[in-house]
C-alpha cells in the first residue's frame, strides 16, 4: 500500500513539475510542444497495450477477449460521454469548434475541469495496474503516465497566464489537477482490490480511456499546427522507448 500511495503522489506531483517547468519556460513554441506530446502520447499508447490491455486478455480467461472488447469501448465511451457533460481541452486551446454550455463558467474553472478529464481515468488506470498483483507492469503504466503528464503541465500553464490568471491561482490549479490523479490511483487500486473479479474488465476499462485521450485529444492537438512528421516520429520514440523498458524489466 505504501508503494501505491507513493506512486501516486508521484503520478499527481509530475503535473505539478510540469507546472513549474511551465513557469520557466512560458513561451513554448508550438512545434517544441508537439513534439513533447507527441512523445508523451506514445509512452501512453504503450502503457496501455502492454500494461492494461494485454493483461486483460490474460486475466479474462475463457471470456477474455470479449471482455476486453467490451472493456475498451466501455471506457472509451464513458470518456466520451464526460466530454459532452463538461468543458474540455479542444474548447479551451481553440483547436475545434466545439460548443459547450460553459459560458457562465469562469476560466480556471474550465481549464481545471479539462486537466481533470483526463486525469481522472489516468490515475484509475495506475491505480488498476497495481490493483493487478504485477508490481513492475504497474510501475511501467504509472512511469508512462508520470511521464505525459509533465508536458501537460508544462502547456497549460502559458495560456493560463495569458487569460489573465495570477501566477498563484495558476500553481493552485495545477496542484489541484495533480490532487485529481492522486485520487483517481487510489479509487483505481481499491476498487480492483475489493473485487478482484472485475480485474480484466477494469484493466480494459483503463486501456480504453487512454486510447480515446489519445486518439481524440493528443494526437488532434500535436498535429493542427504543422509538424505532423516530427509528432509521428515522436510518438513512435515514445511508444519504444517503452516497449524496451517493458522487455528489459519483464
Amino acid at each position: 500500500m505504501e508503494l501505491v500511495l507513493l506512486t501516486a503522489l508521484g503520478v499527481g506531483g509530475a503535473t505539478v513539475i510540469g507546472s513549474l517547468m511551465g513557469f520557466i519556460f512560458k513561451k513554448l513554441s508550438h512545434k517544441f510542444s508537439d513534439i513533447v506530446l507527441s512523445f508523451a502520447a506514445g509512452v501512453m499508447l504503450a502503457a496501455a497495450v502492454l500494461g492494461l490491455i494485454l493483461p486483460s486478455l490474460d486475466y479474462g480467461g475463457t471470456y477474455g477477449l470479449i471482455i476486453t472488447v467490451a472493456g475498451i469501448f466501455a471506457g472509451a465511451l464513458c470518456l466520451n460521454l464526460i466530454d459532452k457533460l463538461v468543458p474540455h481541452l479542444h474548447k479551451l486551446v481553440g483547436v475545434d469548434g466545439e460548443k459547450h454550455n460553459n459560458q457562465n463558467l469562469s476560466k480556471v474553472l474550465l481549464f481545471v475541469t479539462a486537466i481533470a478529464i483526463h486525469n481522472l481515468p489516468e490515475g484509475i488506470a495506475a491505480g488498476v495496474g497495481f490493483g493487478s498483483g504485477d508490481t513492475s507492469q504497474a510501475l511501467i503504466i504509472a512511469g508512462g503516465i508520470a511521464l505525459q503528464n509533465i508536458p501537460e503541465g508544462m502547456v497549460i500553464i502559458g495560456p493560463m497566464l495569458a487569460a489573465g490568471v495570477s501566477p498563484r491561482r495558476t500553481f493552485v490549479c495545477a496542484m489541484i489537477t495533480g490532487l485529481v490523479e492522486v485520487i483517481g490511483t487510489l479509487i483505481g487500486y481499491f476498487a480492483v482490490s475489493l473485487a478482484s473479479a472485475i480485474l480484466p474488465f477494469a484493466l480494459a476499462f483503463a486501456g480504453g480511456t487512454m486510447l480515446y485521450v489519445i486518439s481524440d485529444e493528443m494526437i488532434p492537438e500535436t498535429h493542427a499546427h504543422g509538424n505532423e512528421r516530427g509528432a509521428t516520429y515522436a510518438l513512435l520514440v515514445g511508444f519504444c522507448i517503452m516497449l524496451i523498458t517493458d522487455v528489459l524489466l519483464g
